[in-house]
């Protein structure tokens, strides 16, 4: 760590070196939003989008559950294939031939030995040789051999004494295994040590029990009891999972051996718990267990060189079990609570750095949107914030605005002149009332070229130069949304939802004086909010496109805007197939002639109070081609046939090129 001198009002800049970790191009909120938003406008809630982000993740940008999973299975594959059992009891087998030997060397040395008589030297060899004979008829499986030395009366203590060494061994990778937290504690098991375990797997097994038939055990004291145990566990539930791992492995173990090694496992489990006590208690602690969680094991294909002794190959299930529990848990997560219990240093432990990565990315991804305020949790669920909903509307914006070409804009001006608005690049000579944008060198070059040169410079009236400005309209806008089934089945809704927000986006940064209302209609038309548009879908179980009460709703809506400029903005894909009748929506398919009539009846309305309507055609159906002919005939607005991709570019080129005016 270093320190560079800075401005003391900003205190000292400190930097560390890069190791690997630190992250230049680090997701950020607005990013994740983007790529949510296709699908909040399709019709999915917050939490359905962000739950597929997470599962897909972004290509090249961030990775998903489905990239985590293949790299849980890619560290699960690594083991197996690195790693063989078929050497699992070498360690034992080397131990015990240790036995062997110590002990056969002591027969042989007694054999030989001098003894007081004949007889006694001719017993003392009948004895040895029996127990040579005795040794040599072992079973050539670890496990047999171990457990039939278990009634065999050593003559030699050095062997005795291995023999014993050898039962610790197997006891304490054994019970490391059930209880990994105790492998410290249980090497060099005494007596007494083994009794206290004895004891301490008796008090766990009845706290257990307790606490199925509805008791309260007290955690901190059995904690305090035995720490060596639960020294580490949060609560009962937190030991219950981590011993319930090791017996887990065990099974895992044994499911992925051929059935001779599954022998030679029983018989050295038999073995190490050789104390009738330890073995009952054992036993009934599994059966407990096995009531509170799930232990079913899973064989694996061991197919590597690696040797493994016994512990390292329960140690090497214990991680290769939760390798798959973990990926399992990833299958079904879908939200930040289905992650809260994986830890990303166990997740880096067991499947490498860029795994954990990957999890405290998707972890991190609601907190990012929240601290962005994007997202905000509604009870028990997320929705979108008005900011949020903003953005989307800016990205339809942009997105709308990179098809374009460059000179999409500004080639249909039309030629009307008049006062105020923004300046543009040419000049004109001052007039009266014109704004006094001076164009101050252009001025003092006129008054030069007309007095000539010398000083002073002497300005008359005509030699005064100002910026031309476009005149800003103010308008009115009412977006008719076609909200139909078929809008749906044409792919066209979508289109339709972008291009409204694109198109409020617009109006909010651009022209903050202007009005729109947005009105979405199937069989009959409400006004919508711009929060309200990610969340519309459609109603499969309502039909009818009803524009009869789409341009009342309009008209009601702008008329109470003071803007001169009104217009109606219909986006569809059908002809009006239902109109009110009774004070209900009356369907007809074919479009009835009464439905044309009633409908035509309010353009004629809209006509009067100087509302254009302007018409995006998202299909060429005959009743609609022939509708809107009609329609224009009356009301003198403008119909454009777009493809559903291509509807922004219309909308706004066309709102654009009607907002601004060149002033003379």
């Amino acid at each position: 760590m270093s320190e560079t001198p800075f401005p003391e009002a900003f205190g000292p800049i400190k930097y560390r070196r890069w190791d690997g970790t630190q992250r230049f191009d680090a997701i950020e909120a607005e990013e994740l939003l983007n790529a949510m938003a296709d699908e909040l406008l399709s019709g999915a809630d917050v939490e359905e989008a962000m739950a597929r982000l997470a599962r897909f993740g972004m290509a090249g940008r961030m990775e998903g559950f489905q990239d985590l999973i293949e790299r849980m299975r890619a560290a699960r594959q690594k083991r197996a294939e690195r790693h063989g059992l078929s050497k699992i009891f070498d360690q034992l087998r080397e131990k015990l031939d240790e036995v062997k030997r110590l002990e056969r060397e002591g027969l042989e040395r007694r054999m030989h030995a001098d003894a007081p008589t004949p007889e006694m030297h001719e017993a003392m060899q009948r004895m040895a040789q029996e127990r040579i004979d005795r040794l040599d008829a072992l079973p050539p499986d670890v496990g047999r051999a171990i457990r039939d030395l278990k009634d065999y009366e050593f003559v030699e203590p050095k062997a005795a004494q291995a023999y014993q060494e050898l039962l610790q061994m197997l006891q304490e990778q054994v019970l490391g295994s059930y209880f990994s937290n105790m492998r410290d504690s249980l090497k060099n098991l005494t007596p007494e040590q083994l009794e206290r375990t004895r004891r301490m797997i008796k008090d766990l097994n009845r706290a257990l029990r307790e606490r199925m038939e509805g008791g309260e055990p007290d955690f901190e004291a059995f904690q305090r009891e035995y720490p060596e145990l639960a020294g580490s566990a949060k609560d009962w539930d937190d030991l219950t999972r981590q011993i319930a791992a090791g017996m887990a492995a065990m099974r895992s173990l044994w499911q992925s051996m051929p059935s001779d090694m599954r022998d030679q496992l029983e018989d050295l489990l038999g073995t190490a718990f050789q104390d009738a006590g330890l073995q009952q208690a054992m036993s009934d602690l599994a059966d407990t267990l096995s009531e509170l969680v799930p232990m079913d094991g899973h064989g694996y294909e061991m197919s590597g060189d690696d040797p493994v002794s016994l512990a390292e190959a329960l140690e090497l299930m214990r991680q290769m079990d939760r390798l798959t529990d973990l990926e399992g848990q990833l299958r079904v997560a879908s939200g930040p609570d289905d992650l809260k219990d994986i830890d990303p240093s166990e997740v880096e432990h067991l499947a490498g750095k860029k795994a954990r990565r990957t999890l405290e990315e998707i972890q991190r991804m609601w907190e990012l949107l929240e601290e962005a305020g994007l997202i905000r949790k509604d009870g028990p669920r997320y929705e979108l914030t008005p900011r949020g909903i903003r953005k989307i509307g800016q990205r339809s914006l942009e997105e709308i605005f990179a098809t374009l070409k460059r000179d999409a804009f500004g080639s249909h001006r039309m030629r009307h002149r008049g006062r105020g608005g923004d300046p543009t690049d040419d000049l004109k000579t001052y007039e009266f009332g014109d704004p006094f944008l001076l164009d101050l060198p252009g001025t003092v070059r006129g008054a030069v070229m007309r007095g000539g040169p010398g000083t002073p410079v002497r300005l008359s009236a005509e030699d005064f130069a100002v910026y031309r400005t476009e005149l800003m309209t103010q308008s009115a806008t009412a977006i008719l949304v076609d909200v139909s089934r078929s809008m749906l089945f044409r792919g066209c809704f979508l289109a339709a939802k972008k291009v409204t927000l694109a198109l409020d986006s617009l109006i909010r940064s651009t022209f903050p004086k202007d009005d729109l209302y947005i009105v979405g209609f199937s069989a009959y038309a409400t006004q919508l909010k711009p929060a309200d548009l990610p969340r519309l879908t459609w109603n499969e179980y309502v039909y009818g496109t009803n524009m009869q009460h789409a341009f009342e709703t309009a008209r009601t809506l702008l008329s109470r805007s003071r803007g001169k400029n009104k217009q109606v903005i219909l986006i569809t894909d059908g002809e009006p197939t239902a109109h009110f009748e009774d004070g209900r929506p009356k369907f007809s398919y074919p479009p009835a002639r009464r439905t044309f009539e009633e409908t035509l009846r309010e353009v004629v309305r809209c006509t009067r109070e100087g509302i254009t309507i302007n018409t995006f055609m998202l299909a060429r159906g005959h009743y609609l081609v022939d509708f809107v002919n009609q329609m224009s005939k009356i009301n003198h607005g403008r119909a454009f046939y777009v493809e559903p991709e291509r509807l922004g570019e219309y909308v706004l080129i066309d709102y654009v090129d009607n907002k601004r005016r060149r002033v003379s």
